[in-house]
């Protein structure tokens, strides 16, 4: 006698649909967007684990078990939240309390600001399980939550002409192989820009291997020891700078890309991914705000509803940058700085012009989606928190005195 089948078995039609729909909505320049992100996310900011990790006089293998915890962290939550979603996001680490740590590590304890990252998690994941974040966030006008998406890109946008002053042969190419291709065959631009400039950096020997070698990541485990001095001045603080200035513009690019995806299993994932990961060295997993936005515009894919598989695959290269720890920082250490920059850059301006054309689409907001603009793009930084928090508050006070009350 056979059995009867179960409705759920994982060779069903509809699972297997299901398995091979991110196969199927996948193409090459969403890969290549994948790849930019976290080219892009790697490089602008994960010197300053490093610099943070010699400044607490760390070992090699404690360094390259706290890459390997951000990147597991970040890789397993990017593929996992755009798979359930079916919504480009994507997850970094947070960039300001990394710079936080290089001033405070050493003054703590290794075992002590271990239990001041999973104070700062538990703290997150309490947000995210609460969702009064997204409720915040819903009370942002549109136009500000554009403004301030087109202020924290409008800084890496301008590198490629900053970089044009000290590598003006290799920019150049490559910004006009962009425009080129744009006109002939948009879809490949970015794709083309890549191939391009790292070919021309080749040819004029800026890319060097020397120094390039392939090791494993071997995560090492700190028993956590926590104290009230750590978890306050260390634990809240990390927690306030993930929340201002990594999660709030994270959220915000998505809203600006038309993408409303609930902020609570989105915080809550996040800080449950910080929480495990943090014995082995992870400071904090957040939303990403400038990786996100390369995954989430129009050069990752034309079709809005497939970009979520340019996200899937920047975790998917998270992964194989944790798995080979430290080799990832070797690897980006041989490509000249101005190539890297500069294809961010170019994969960056259908965002940027996409914030700013919705942050100047309406009349009564348009007074305060320029002061968010402005000073998000500024730089500014007070108590520690960036400009893209104060750009946001500066935004919404002016609206507030602008059109409080009128009809």
């Amino acid at each position: 006698m056979t059995s009867p089948s179960a409705p759920n078995l994982p060779d069903s039609p509809s699972l297997r649909r299901a398995l091979l729909r991110p196969l199927a909505d996948t193409s090459l320049h969403a890969i290549v967007a994948g790849f930019v992100a976290m080219m892009t996310g790697y490089t602008s900011s994960l010197v300053l684990v490093f610099q943070a990790g010699r400044a607490a006089q760390l070992s090699d293998a404690q360094v390259s078990s706290w890459i390997w915890a951000l990147s597991i962290g970040m890789a397993c939550s990017t593929i996992l939240l755009s798979l359930r979603f079916r919504t480009p996001v994507v997850v970094a680490y947070s960039t300001p309390g990394a710079a936080l740590l290089i001033a405070a590590l050493p003054h703590v304890p290794y075992a002590d600001a271990i239990g001041a990252f999973i104070v700062c998690a538990v703290l997150i994941t309490a947000v995210g399980l609460t969702g009064w974040f997204d409720a915040l966030m819903k009370r942002v006008p549109a136009g500000i939550a554009s403004a301030l998406l087109a202020g924290i890109l409008f800084e890496i946008g301008i590198e490629i002409f900053h970089a044009a002053q000290y590598q003006t042969t290799l920019v150049l190419t490559m910004f006009f192989v962009y425009l080129f291709m744009k006109r002939l065959a948009p879809r490949y631009a970015i794709l083309s820009t890549l191939v391009v400039g790292t070919a021309v950096a080749a040819i004029l020997g800026l890319i060097d291997f020397s120094h390039f070698h392939v090791a494993l990541a071997h995560p090492v485990f700190t028993m956590p020891r926590f104290s009230l001095s750590a978890a306050v001045s260390l634990g809240v603080p990390l927690f306030v700078v993930a929340m201002a200035s990594q999660n709030m513009p994270g959220l915000a690019v998505l809203r600006a890309d038309g993408y409303t995806t609930p902020s609570a299993p989105l915080i809550s994932t996040t800080g449950i991914a910080s929480l495990l990961l943090a014995p082995f060295g992870s400071h904090g997993i957040t939303l990403a705000a400038i990786t996100a936005a390369i995954c989430t515009g129009p050069e990752a894919h034309e079709d809005r509803s497939k970009r979520y598989t340019a996200a899937i695959w920047c975790g998917l290269f998270y992964l194989v940058a944790g798995i080979f720890g430290a080799t990832i920082a070797a690897l980006f250490a041989a490509l000249p700085k101005a190539l890297v920059v500069s294809v961010a850059a170019l994969a960056l301006f259908g965002s940027i012009m996409s914030g700013l054309t919705n942050a100047m689409s309406n009349v009564r907001e348009r007074e305060a989606a320029l002061v968010t603009f402005m000073v998000t793009a500024s730089g500014l930084t007070l108590l520690s928190i960036g400009s893209a928090f104060w750009g946001l508050v500066a935004g919404v006070v002016t609206q507030l005195i602008l059109n409080a009350r009128r009809p």
